[in-house]
């Protein structure tokens, strides 16, 4: 990377980086708490975590622009093993977790990317925008009343500061402003104190108090296996989806290494695991954050605030700071896909609402993707599979038939290979020409082999010809048609 490319990115936006990363800073906050209490640890151990990764993802990431901190989606991965272990097996977790995400960084695993439908990212996002909402519902049941309002003013001074001046953030001026009023009329309103005690001391760095032997291994491998996994699923969808707003690029393999960095350094400062978070990172890109100093000033801001205006923070109505969230939620929402879904192909519509439908349902990103993936993939391939077709003509002496094949010979279409020839015609000569065709996998070499085994079955000689390099390197490798006793093979089966 040269010095215009580091100047660009940290330093081509000073302004607005600044102002989005503090009012990514005071929205992150409340959720760092939340998701503390969701595994079942200290406030403080969600805050520094979120302090700790944002500041190095700053440095490390490959997505300038991009806000990582803890997550719901790792902090549910690691109940379990803090009710029964402790939170230093946590810490213990988060590092090898940060271990094995620098190791998929290597291995090139953030190109699996590529292989993420359209449809699928859609879904995503649709989903992600509904669980953003769904996670403001507890903070306006069962409140007084003018939390209502304060909510209604701040979405309406996000929607319409602008058009007066988007010098500043609106979601910022709509915190401050809800703030002031609610301490000038003395609402009693849920504030962010309530949601925990904010921290007064730096993180130190310690060694995780666990045994270090192969049983200990045994028990933070699964934990540290799904928080990796997911982790890095959240961050490269979220990394697309922050490309796309933003019509830049990012490096998807420097994201993996980066964020297991972050996570390695957070488990040895008393954090708990985290990744890219969409509702943060849409904030700071809503707000005017492109480089890696707002990404950086996020974290800073944010220990500056719980650390020297602890006070101050703790008194901000969390009606504020849910209105910036329901903004997040409705800007996030891909609207367009509901208006589309009769006119866009049926197949992407399904795989798009069965991504939304898993995720909401089971609060894991990952399941939801995993099954939109499963879903696009087969879609693809029986899509693939029809677009294949074998014809045949006899010589006019009657005594060779040639099939001509067309398309992709792959397991979706190996069966109507199959199909396609009469073993029972009386014929001297077969050729099979797959000039126009592609054999893909072992389902369709062995489609080729019954082929060819069950003419010369029947007494017939058979050419192959036309195979590309492609085709013939495989069929090389894995046919059996001309090794000795393929026919006492074809018997057998």
């Amino acid at each position: 990377m040269n010095l215009e490319t580091l100047r660009h990115e940290w330093f081509g936006n000073v302004r607005g980086d600044l102002l989005s990363g503090l009012v990514v800073a005071l929205a992150l906050i409340p959720e760092a708490i939340a998701f503390s209490i969701i595994a079942g640890v200290d406030p403080k151990i969600g805050l520094y975590a979120s302090f700790s990764i944002a500041v190095l993802i700053a440095f490390v990431g490959g997505r300038p622009g991009m806000i990582s901190a803890a997550t719901a989606a790792t902090a549910v991965l690691m109940v379990t093993l803090v009710r029964e272990h402790g939170l230093q097996y946590l810490l213990a977790a988060t590092v090898l977790a940060g271990l094995l995400q620098i190791a998929a960084g290597f291995l090139k695993l953030g190109n699996a990317m590529q292989f993420v439908s359209r449809s699928v990212m859609t879904g995503f996002v649709n989903a992600l925008a509904i669980l953003i909402f769904m996670a403001q519902v507890p903070e306006l049941i069962g409140v007084p009343s003018m939390t209502y309002v304060m909510v209604a003013l701040g979405l309406a001074i996000i929607y319409l500061f602008p058009r007066i001046t988007t010098a500043v953030p609106s979601p910022l001026i709509a915190i401050l402003v809800v703030t002031a009023i609610s301490l000038a009329f003395g609402m009693d309103l849920r504030v962010v104190g309530d949601m925990g005690e904010l921290p007064s001391e730096l993180p130190v760095f310690l060694l995780p108090d666990v045994p270090f032997n192969l049983e200990t291994l045994l028990i933070i491998l699964p934990y540290s296996a799904g928080v990796a996994a997911v982790g890095l699923l959240e961050s490269l969808m979220t990394a697309q989806i922050v490309d796309d707003l933003t019509d830049t690029g990012s490096d998807k393999n420097r994201e993996c290494v980066g964020q297991g960095i972050a996570n390695t350094v957070t488990g040895f400062f008393g954090g708990m695991a985290g990744c890219a978070m969409i509702g943060q990172s849409m904030i700071n890109v809503k707000s005017g954050g492109r480089g890696r100093l707002s990404t950086f000033a996020a974290g800073i801001f944010l220990l500056f605030l719980i650390l020297v205006l602890g006070d101050f923070v703790a008194i901000i109505p969390m009606a504020a700071l849910v209105a910036v969230m329901i903004m997040v939620s409705i800007g996030t929402f891909s609207w367009s896909s509901i208006v589309n879904l009769r006119s866009n192909p049926r197949r992407s519509s399904v795989v798009m609402l069965a991504t939304v439908v898993t995720v909401v349902w089971t609060h894991n990103l990952a399941i939801g993707v995993l099954v939109g993936v499963m879903l696009s993939g087969v879609f693809f391939a029986s899509k693939v599979a029809q677009i294949f077709r074998v014809t045949s003509t006899l010589s006019e002496d009657g005594l060779t038939r040639t099939y001509r094949v067309e398309g992709q010979v792959f397991f979706a279409s190996s069966d109507r290979f199959a199909s396609a020839f009469d073993f029972k015609e009386a014929v001297e000569k077969v050729v099979i020409d797959v000039t126009s065709a592609h054999i893909w996998d072992l389902s369709g070499v062995a489609a080729l082999d019954r082929a060819v085994l069950k003419f010369r079955r029947e007494g017939a000689e058979v050419e192959l010809k036309g195979l590309n390099e492609a085709s013939a390197t495989i069929v090389d490798r894995l046919a059996i048609h001309d090794k000795p006793g393929a026919l006492d093979q074809l018997s057998a089966h």
